[in-house]
């Protein structure tokens, strides 16, 4: 690890192409072998590490209030799972490697032309008692998953915790380019959390080994006034 991410955005997202809240997130996080996870990512991309170890994380959360630029109506609200991993460029810049996206429905249809690995499903987020529960399945019988987690106390991020969550852009490879998405919104508000159940099959989906240990868990009620900005070429 050279230079951890921050946490507060490096940049403003002046003019967003879309608009959204991220609530109700969950974070499952597990530590890899940085050659396993560097051998599903592009020329150029390289995986990040903390302490000698990469990391993959499984974040179900809901996507409120979506509105892309120029549309003041409607607002799409809509369960989202994501699994990622944490990279740089050449130059240093760290960021999110998107490894899927699991919606129900596509906020920017353009997206998958510049690599984004979005999938169809049909996703659930609800409370059950002080339990947060999260299940999917991607279209045509594709990988699913089932979480519960319980959130706990209120933590003061250590430097894993701002290492795993406070990332300001995302990488994609699309059209023969290497794509940025810078993002803003306000600092993540997390809480430590305990898994009651985790059953996913997306990690070997991506191409991934089964994880090997029980994941780091992190809650956050979310953020509201996300920015996305434009993708530029990297």
């Amino acid at each position: 690890m050279t230079g951890g991410p921050s946490p507060l955005p490096g940049e403003r997202v002046t003019r967003p192409c879309l608009t959204a809240g991220w609530l109700c997130q969950t974070f499952l996080h597990w530590r890899y072998e940085p050659h396993v996870v560097q051998a599903l990512l592009p020329p150029g991309v390289v995986v990040d590490t903390f302490d000698g170890a990469a990391w993959v994380g499984l974040t179900p959360f809901v996507m409120a209030s979506v509105r892309p630029l120029g549309l003041p109506y409607p607002r799409w609200t809509f369960p989202e799972t994501n699994l990622r991993t944490y990279v740089r460029l050449g130059d240093g810049r760290p960021g999110l490697w998107f490894l899927s996206l699991e919606v129900t429905a596509f906020p920017l249809p353009a997206a998958r032309a510049l690599g984004i690995p979005y999938h169809l499903g049909r996703l659930r987020c609800w409370r059950d008692g002080p339990a947060v529960r999260y299940a999917g399945e991607r279209r045509g019988g594709g990988p699913a998953y089932r979480l519960a987690v319980r959130p706990g106390e209120r933590l003061d991020p250590g430097a894993l915790d701002v290492w795993l969550t406070a990332r300001w852009r995302a990488y994609s490879r699309g059209a023969g380019l290497l794509w940025e998405t810078p993002v803003e919104h306000e600092p993540w508000r997390l809480s430590a959390a305990r898994v009651e159940d985790v059953r996913q099959a997306l990690t070997a989906a991506a191409g991934l080994p089964d994880p090997a240990g029980p994941p780091l868990v992190h809650f956050s009620p979310g953020v509201r006034g996300v920015r996305l900005g434009f993708p530029r070429p990297a």
